[in-house]
């Protein structure tokens, strides 16, 4: 699998912004794909995150109600939705992808064996 993140970009406090996560594979059957982000002089940490065949959702607590994570067969891609976006909200976001669904590492970067580029997201205030 290969993944190329895209849609980062500066908005202002308050609006929304899309990211998408396409994937290169013949078949991401039981991947899960998650969003993780990196924040200067902090740790990378678990955003959302979604089971490729079924469609569940997984979100960090801090963006429950904020974020929607989606997938699109189809073509492949899956994308993070992020509204109501405040300064904190401003890192590096990076995709990555999982071969099959743990819930007990869903949130572990370590657990995630392909990552795609980041996409800098920065919201001004």
């Amino acid at each position: 699998v290969q993944l190329q993140a895209s849609g980062g970009g500066l908005v202002q406090a308050g609006g929304s912004l899309r990211l998408s996560c396409a994937a290169s594979a013949r078949t991401l059957s039981d991947y899960v794909i998650g969003w993780f982000r990196q924040a200067p002089g902090k740790e990378r940490e678990f955003v959302a995150g979604i089971k490729w065949t079924s469609g569940s959702t997984y979100f960090a607590d801090f963006v429950k109600g904020r974020f929607t994570v989606s997938r699109d067969r189809a073509k492949n891609t899956v994308f993070l939705q992020m509204n109501s976006l405040n300064a904190e909200d401003t890192a590096v976001y990076y995709c990555a992808a999982q071969p099959r669904l743990i819930l007990s590492t869903l949130r572990r970067s370590e657990a995630y064996d392909t990552w795609g580029q980041g996409t800098q997201v920065t919201v001004s205030s």
